[in-house]
């Protein structure tokens, strides 16, 4: 038992039906009941956990899902004592193996451990280059993947747009895929699960339709007003460029 991560669940899910939000879950059949696996999830909006965790917690078993999330989370005074408590696993980019090997031994534990191959979220709401931390973990624990998408949270909130949270009323559609097992290298792996979560992506879009013309939250190959994968690609260069440069330029120790 977990009363914390239970009572935030019964919240969530209040905040949800006084948002107005209606949803839509698929494949939950795909997760397994027992053991672990490597819950891989798009990123679209700062929201994506939230949503991310409920096919599980949906399942009938009321599985619950470790999330890694990045420090500054951790280190907030309100946000860090909640992460903490709920099992979560803090990803210091200066510090990654140690990360990596706690979610790894949660994994072999049989806890079902969330991450986002793409790493930031995507701001043309495809998906983005992936990074092969999801695979490695699924290799060294020697557990399936899971992809899973979650689609329509861009409308409430993500980057670069005003958030959205007193009544939205939006559709929110979480799809979850076939469990991958890792049985190919580290590179081959990333590749199949990007193949993989391209694809119910689509499904999930096209089921999600149809899309008002010019809307931020519509991606471009489908008429909206998000940037292309390229263009996104740029920002997110242009991004880290000015942070780069905005740490260079913090004072040093006297």
């Amino acid at each position: 038992m977990e009363p914390v991560y239970s009572t935030v669940i019964q919240l969530a899910r209040l905040t949800w039906k006084l948002q107005g939000l209606k949803f839509t879950v698929t494949g939950v059949e795909n997760l397994p009941k027992t053991g672990g696996a490597v819950i891989a999830i798009n990123h679209t909006s700062y929201f994506d956990f939230t949503f991310a965790g409920l096919p599980a917690y949906q399942q009938g078993l009321g599985r619950k899902v470790r999330f890694m999330a990045k420090k500054e989370v951790f280190d907030h005074p309100v946000t860090g004592p909640v992460m903490r408590s709920l099992r979560h696993i803090a990803v210091d980019r200066a510090a990654g193996a140690q990360s990596f090997d706690l979610a790894c031994q949660r994994l072999k534990e049989g806890e079902l451990v969330g991450v986002y191959p793409e790493a930031t979220i995507s701001r043309s709401f495809e998906i983005k280059e992936f990074k092969s931390g999801a695979a490695r973990m699924a290799i060294a624990a020697d557990v399936p993947i899971v992809p899973h998408i979650v689609w329509g949270a861009q409308r409430i909130w993500t980057k670069d747009h005003p958030k959205k949270m007193w009544r939205p009323k939006v559709p929110i559609s979480i799809a979850v895929g076939e469990p991958i097992m890792p049985t190919l290298p580290a590179p081959e792996l990333t590749h199949l699960l990007h193949s993989r979560m391209q694809h119910l992506l689509e499904r999930v879009q096209d089921a999600y339709g149809p899309y008002p013309p010019g809307e931020f939250w519509v991606p471009h190959r489908l008429g909206g007003g998000a940037p292309t994968l390229a263009e996104a690609a740029q920002m997110d260069a242009e991004e880290a460029a000015r942070r780069a440069q905005a740490r260079a330029d913090r004072p040093g120790p006297e």
